[in-house]
């Protein structure tokens, strides 16, 4: 529920500022902003989502010309999906609404209380991958 609840407010508070994307594109457009131009696959793999909700994301985000897909020069394979100008100038935008609607959904938590949930999310994880992984 918290995670549904800080997700709509984003959205909405993406929506305010005239930045017409979803968070799922915003998650895809993070991933690039911390290293352009990833594969596909790698894009699944850092977002945990499939491969026909990463095309179905790609797809949209080049209709808004904010990612292009080029071909590898390696791989003919794979398709590198690449930032545009106009995605790199809405990072510190949308950074800026990131860390503002965390801060609203944080107000009163202490860092040890963030903590203690952090580690206990990852346990979760960790004890539903890690048999997976092996």
């Amino acid at each position: 529920m918290a995670s549904t609840a800080v997700a709509r407010r984003l959205q909405k508070n993406f929506r305010q500022a005239g930045l017409e994307i979803t968070i799922e594109q915003w998650s895809v457009l993070y991933h690039l902003w911390k290293e352009d131009c990833l594969s596909q696959q790698e894009l699944c793999n850092r977002t945990f989502r499939d491969k026909p909700s990463i095309t179905r994301l790609i797809d949209n985000l080049e209709k808004q010309h904010l990612v292009k897909r080029l071909a590898s020069k390696t791989d003919r394979r794979i398709n590198l999906v690449c930032l545009t100008q106009a995605a790199v100038e809405m990072q510190e935008m949308t950074i800026l609404i990131a860390n503002q609607t965390m801060d609203e959904a944080l107000e009163g938590i202490s860092r040890e209380e963030i903590n203690v949930v952090k580690s206990v999310f990852q346990r979760v994880y960790d004890n539903l991958t890690i048999g997976i992984l092996v």
